[in-house]
């Protein structure tokens, strides 16, 4: 989930010796235009050599990782060049053929800047995929056309529902091996389209592709003339998400109190973060939360660079015109918009670990940068993916189940539902013996 340990710390503030995190030139990453995206699906429906096509066929690959992949392809005796060892990289994948963490590539174009999530198809490595699919502009779920919508298929599909992905595209692969067959696409086109309609998904695009050959990858095919719709990297960098990000509700969670305490700016006092949501422009009237002290913003630097406004996902530095007790976990906002406030909170969560869920249970939660622990007072159901029943009698939630739950804070949080914005909607659950991340959370609302 989006959290303060997973996002960019904050802008580097006006002391160029400080070391506060990352450095960027700000022209250029205000007009970077990236689309965040993941690729999943089941085992071998090629998730990774589409990546590879598309890396290759966009000329993204350096020779040395080229020649790499060459090598290896022949040391295994495949007849080509096999385009997974691009993104494959760990020892165990290149072994078993399989993909078992998430893997990320970056690549460019002349119109977008994209990262690539090459998540695993495994179903124990369920929990993998939510991770990639946390930061996700948009989904790619390959199906593979021998086989149409799987089980596999049905739980991707259901997560990226669950994590509120804007964007999905299906790409029914493998094509070649069906004879570029069109009642074949079009068929498990409508069963994907039957069985999307029980979620909330409003931008859903079906390609039809061979990773493999390329056909419809990054060019058009010549084996699909039936097929009148873009390539897949055609779509990718044409697909609008611009308007994804909630820019109504301003939201600034504080990770640092920034005081360079230099010559320079003997008297600097800014909070430094990452803008959530909203927008915030200097003079403008907001609030602190827990405090509920009220002041105007001063100046917003980014990159020690004065700012007229800032926006998600902007990290940034915020000055006061009033001298504030504001600390890490607090909240900027806007007197007359504020977020919820509460102690006991209901959310859907993906369960990431071998030990179970227990009701009951005291454990920490991090929800953007702020820290509380927590007790899980209830498990109302968990959700069967298959099928989409609802199970009320589950007493707990195993290794890649998702549930909805009621837990009670020590302290009050400042949300918004996961539906409205994605970053203060949700938390990681921390075991508090192992402080191992155990499960990640979207927040319904306040329990009725």
């Amino acid at each position: 989930m989006s959290t303060d340990t997973d996002t960019p710390t904050a802008a580097r503030h006006p002391d160029p010796n400080a070391n506060m995190g990352m450095e960027f030139s700000t022209d250029a990453y205000l007009d970077m235009d990236l689309l965040r995206f993941l690729t999943c699906g089941s085992v071998d429906d090629g998730k990774s050599t589409l990546i590879g096509r598309l890396l290759y066929d966009s000329k993204s690959i350096f020779e040395d990782q080229l020649e790499a992949a060459e090598s290896a392809s022949v040391g295994r005796g495949d007849e080509r060049m096999n385009l997974a060892l691009l993104t494959d990289g760990l020892r165990a994948e290149r072994e078993q053929g399989i993909t078992i963490d998430v893997a990320y590539r970056y690549f460019a174009t002349p119109k977008r800047k994209f990262i690539i999530a090459d998540c695993p198809g495994h179903v124990q490595y369920t929990r993998n995929m939510v991770t990639g699919a946390s930061t996700a502009n948009l989904a790619l779920i390959l199906i593979d056309a021998r086989h149409g919508v799987i089980e596999q298929t049905r739980r991707h599909s259901f997560i990226t529902s669950l994590l509120r992905i804007p964007h999905l595209v299906v790409c029914v692969n493998k094509m070649d091996l069906v004879d570029w067959d069109k009642d074949t696409y079009e068929k498990i086109r409508d069963d994907f389209e039957e069985f999307a309609a029980r979620f909330e998904i409003n931008d859903i695009t079906f390609i039809p592709m061979s990773a493999l050959t390329g056909d419809n990858v990054v060019n058009r095919s010549a084996n699909m003339d039936w097929y009148q719709g873009p390539s897949l990297l055609h779509h990718l960098e044409n697909v609008h998400i611009a308007g994804d990000r909630d820019m109504i509700d301003p939201r600034f969670p504080v990770q640092w109190v920034v005081r360079p305490q230099s010559d320079e700016f003997h008297d600097y006092r800014g909070y430094g973060g990452q803008v959530a949501s909203g927008v915030f422009q200097k003079g403008d009237e907001v609030v602190a939360l827990p405090s509920g002290m009220e002041s105007k913003i001063k100046s917003i630097d980014i990159g020690g660079k004065e700012q007229q406004s800032a926006f998600p996902p902007q990290s940034v530095s915020i000055q006061l015109e009033d001298d504030i007790d504001i600390s890490r976990g607090d909240m900027l906002c806007r007197p007359n918009n504020k977020p919820q406030s509460g102690q006991d909170i209901d959310a859907m969560v993906v369960w990431m670990t071998d030990q179970p869920m227990v009701v009951g249970k005291k454990y920490t939660i991090r929800h953007t940068s702020n820290e509380a622990r927590c007790i899980v007072k209830e498990l109302h159901y968990r959700m069967d993916i298959e099928s989409l029943h609802r199970d009320e009698s589950a007493e707990n939630l195993s290794l890649n189940e998702i549930g909805r739950i009621s837990i009670r804070t020590t302290k009050p949080l400042f949300f918004d539902p996961y539906r409205q914005c994605r970053i203060t909607g949700s938390f990681i659950i921390v075991d508090e013996q192992t402080n191992n991340t155990v499960g990640a959370a979207m927040i319904i609302g306040e329990t009725k």
